[in-house]
């Protein structure tokens, strides 16, 4: 039986123990050059690949040589990236029949990937899922198949520099009533309290968390069953002015800045460097935040459209989830370190909540005690956002994971003054629809 997400936010409180691609010819099930043995043929050798920062490079390294002790006829290519070119990567190697064994995925890239034959059913190999809180174990199911499993839970949220705001002598806001124009008005008053040396906010005109939520909270979503866009393009028309209205008061960095801050690393983000005050950034990213900002941060729930958090449609998202290659030569072997990664005790000691509070309950109850001081902040956020939250959203159908590169470039053509919101809104919807086939 399932454990509720109720069961598992007080077990863990109270520390009980316990991008387009070339698939064609993808098979799955093994079959391919993905891995699978050692050259010597006495043992086992997996590719595996995941973006991160420098905290979730040091803990996967970790994990995976804690791995490698307790299994010494298994060998692990570890295969690091960033975000920003991880996908361009992956697609190329999947093209090429080349994909790395154990994928970390992401809930924008799933169905892209599963849907075209490039990802293995793990539950046809022994994935186990039978500890993880209600629902999280379906983020990777698409159509009775498991293409991935959740690597960890985690929520939108908007972090803000609190020292700072506070410096300038702006008065942050009680997050359980601040509404979309409160933002505005907020990162505003930064702005101008600081003479512009510091930008209100970073942008998030290209954000799907964040176009979701405005979304939902208007009974909405990006993307509705049956492959389909959930919104008009009136819907982004609006969105879009809100944002020219944020351009024009100073409240966000420049076109040609928000263009730039779109394709650098983790650590120099705008807000990371301290070029903006507030930002939107997944709570499992608050530690790594503050270790490469040298800042302590507050985390804020994103508002509302009523000044009211019970109204916020928040949910719980899979940080990232676990995939294995379609052709894998050992499914069963890449499967087994799946399990031991979010299974065991001992990969979550070492990992703990930097993806996520772990899903499985057990597991996640055992490392409470260990939580770093960020990480029982990030925990206390995930247990306080239970009245708040809505049904999660589906994953994007194939091609949906164009979604935030289409918006951005066509959101910087209206901020750059080439096209007007309607125009861009236009562009940007026709673009989409094309990309998911609709």
């Amino acid at each position: 039986m399932g454990t509720s997400r109720r069961q598992f936010l007080t077990l863990a409180s109270m520390g009980a123990v316990g991008a387009g691609l070339g698939l064609a010819g993808c098979s799955r099930g093994g079959g391919g050059t993905g891995g699978g043995g050692d050259a010597s043929g006495d043992g086992t050798s997996l590719t595996f690949t995941w973006w991160g920062n420098e905290v979730r490079n040091a803990n996967t390294t970790e994990f995976v040589a804690a791995y490698l002790e307790a299994n010494p006829d298994v060998t692990i290519e570890e295969q690091p990236g960033e975000w920003s070119s991880y996908w361009d990567r992956l697609a190329t190697q999947t093209a090429g029949n080349t994909s790395p064994d154990v994928i970390q995925m992401d809930m924008a890239y799933i169905t892209e990937y599963g849907a075209r034959g490039a990802l293995l059913d793990l539950a046809e190999h022994g994935i186990d899922t039978s500890k993880f809180v209600e629902g999280t174990a379906d983020s990777g199911v698409l159509e009775g198949k498991t293409f991935g499993v959740s690597a960890g839970i985690n929520t939108p949220t908007i972090m803000v520099d609190a020292e700072l705001v506070t410096g300038l002598g702006v008065e942050m806001p009680d997050d359980t009533t601040w509404t979309w124009d409160d933002w505005l008005t907020l990162a505003t008053a930064i702005s101008e309290a600081s003479g512009g040396e510091v930008i209100g906010t970073s942008t998030f005109i290209s954000n799907d968390a964040m176009m979701s939520a405005w979304l939902r909270q208007q009974g909405k979503e990006l993307f509705v069953e049956g492959g389909q866009l959930g919104f008009t393009v009136e819907d982004v028309t609006t969105w879009l002015e809100f944002h020219q209205r944020f351009a024009d008061a100073g409240a966000i960095p420049s076109a040609s800045e928000i263009t730039e801050d779109s394709s650098v690393a983790f650590d120099q983000g705008q807000f990371i460097v301290g070029r903006t005050a507030m930002a939107m950034y997944w709570s499992n990213q608050l530690e790594a935040a503050e270790a490469a900002s040298g800042k302590t941060i507050t985390m804020l729930r994103f508002p509302s459209l009523e000044g009211d958090a019970a109204t916020r449609k928040a949910w719980y998202k899979a940080s990232m989830l676990w995939s294995v290659s379609a052709r894998t030569a050992d499914p069963e072997a890449a499967v087994k370190f799946i399990n031991w990664i979010i299974n065991t005790p001992e990969s979550a000691e070492i990992d703990l909540a930097e993806r996520g509070i772990p899903p499985n309950t057990e597991v996640a109850a055992a490392i409470e005690p260990m939580l770093s001081e960020p990480q029982q902040r990030v925990l206390q956020l995930i247990n306080d956002i239970v009245p708040e939250l809505g049904e999660t959203p589906i994953a994007p159908p194939p091609g949906g994971g164009q979604f935030g590169s289409l918006l951005l470039r066509y959101a910087t053509d209206m901020l750059f003054g080439n096209l007007d919101a309607a125009g861009a809104a236009q562009g940007f919807h026709d673009e989409l629809t094309a990309a998911i086939g609709g």
